[in-house]
Formats: C-alpha cells, structure tokens, sequence
C-alpha cells in the first residue's frame, strides 16, 4: 500500500500544486488549511508523514510539530515547508520533532525525493532488530522506547535516532558528515555543527543516568559508542 501523505498549508495553491505531483507519484493524499484540520485528520485516518508549512495563522506549524511529538507520534514523519532560511530557525524546526525541511519555493521533484529519503529512514529504523541493548540502554524500536535500567527515559525523535544508530554500531567512530547522511538523511541540508549540537543533547539526558560516557569524542574524526572498560 503506498503512504499516506497529509499536506497542511493555509495556501490552497500550494496544496493543490503538491496534492497533484504525489497523486502523480501514487502517494495517498489528504489536506488542511490549518492544525485544527490537520489534528482531526489524525485522529480519523492513519497518516504516515506531514508536510508542514512552517507560517500558519492560529497554530504555527512548528509548534504543531512540537504537539505531534509530545503526543507521542514519533513513527509518523514530518517534513516542514518554510520560506526561512536562517540556521538556527531550521534547526529548531529538526530539534522539535521534524525530520526533514524544504525551503518556499521549492520543485515537487525534490520534495517527493525528501519524502522517499524520510520515508525510507522511517522504514529501516523499524525494521532493525526491534529490541536493542548496550549497558544500561534497551532501545524498543517498534514502541520507539528507550529504557535505563527499566526506567523510560525520553528523548526527541533526533536524539532516539542518533543513539539507536550510535548504540547499534558499537565501537565505531563516525564522522559528522556520516552521521548528518544516516541519521538525518543525505537530503537534508544543514551543516556539520548540527551533529556537535544533538550530541551536547544526547549527553544531557544520559548523565543522570552515568551514561554520558557512553558517546566518545574521537578529536579531529567524529563520535563513536563505547561502553566503558571494566
């Protein structure tokens, strides 16, 4: 069956424009003007990515983004449409929940190959081992859970993938643009300080639990997991 892609745009053009190059691509369409039509559609249909306009009147599209993820739809991808085009405002747009962004105007030929690159991360995350563990960390893909010690612990859809990748190639070392290409995707577009960012994260909330150690800074290559030696 193929995915089911919701647009959500207060631009009728644009929805008509992208509603009708993912028809072409066999993509399942459904669309809002708004959050409010976007989360009754949610409710009611079963959606595996948003496309997000970032400016909208009411709820913006970022913090409807920000809702999605508190409520805990992590397996549904999100990819913002924006006319910004300043970092920082793009990588809070990834440090919500977002998966992906397109920068206003864009060609539908590109955005279909970011929704394939999105949909087909989602895709391999799910089908890896579905229950993983290193030390003190259990990640469940299927339930998109990280347990310490049996204790749930939360973390952004971003920070789960970088430690489900990290953890599931252990003693490895990555370097920023290898980690940017498998845990964002080759298609997104930002640059290497953004990996040095989600790993400050990634500690923060590992060191409660004396796992921070975990992540090792290889000076001048990259970043690798490595359980401590006894």
């Amino acid at each position: 069956m193929s995915a089911h892609i919701l647009i959500v745009d207060d631009e009728a053009a644009i929805r008509d424009m992208v509603r009708m190059a993912l028809e072409l691509e066999d993509f399942q369409v459904s669309d809002a003007s708004n959050a409010h039509q976007a989360a009754k559609i949610l409710e009611q249909e079963d959606i595996d990515l948003i496309l997000l306009d970032w400016m909208m009147p009411g709820i913006s599209g970022i913090d409807f983004a920000s809702r999605i993820r508190r409520e805990g739809n992590n397996h549904i991808g999100i990819i913002m449409l924006t006319a910004k085009d300043d970092e920082g405002d793009l990588i809070r747009g990834l440090d919500v929940g977002a998966d992906d962004y397109v920068k206003k105007p864009f060609s539908t030929k590109e955005l279909v190959s970011r929704i394939n690159a999105v949909l087909r991360r989602l895709s391999d995350t799910r089908s890896s081992a579905d229950v993983v563990s290193a030390g003190k960390i259990t990640i469940d893909s299927e339930q998109h859970r990280v347990l310490i010690d049996g204790e749930n612990v939360d973390f952004s859809p971003t920070e789960f993938r970088l430690l489900h990748f990290l953890l599931t190639h252990p003693d490895r070392v990555f370097a920023r643009d290898q980690l940017l290409d498998n845990v964002w995707g080759d298609q997104v577009y930002v640059e290497d300080r953004t990996v040095d960012v989600h790993i400050r994260r990634l500690r923060k909330v590992l060191e409660p639990h004396q796992c921070d150690t975990y992540i090792n800074t290889v000076r001048g290559v990259g970043y690798r997991f490595s359980l401590p030696s006894d």
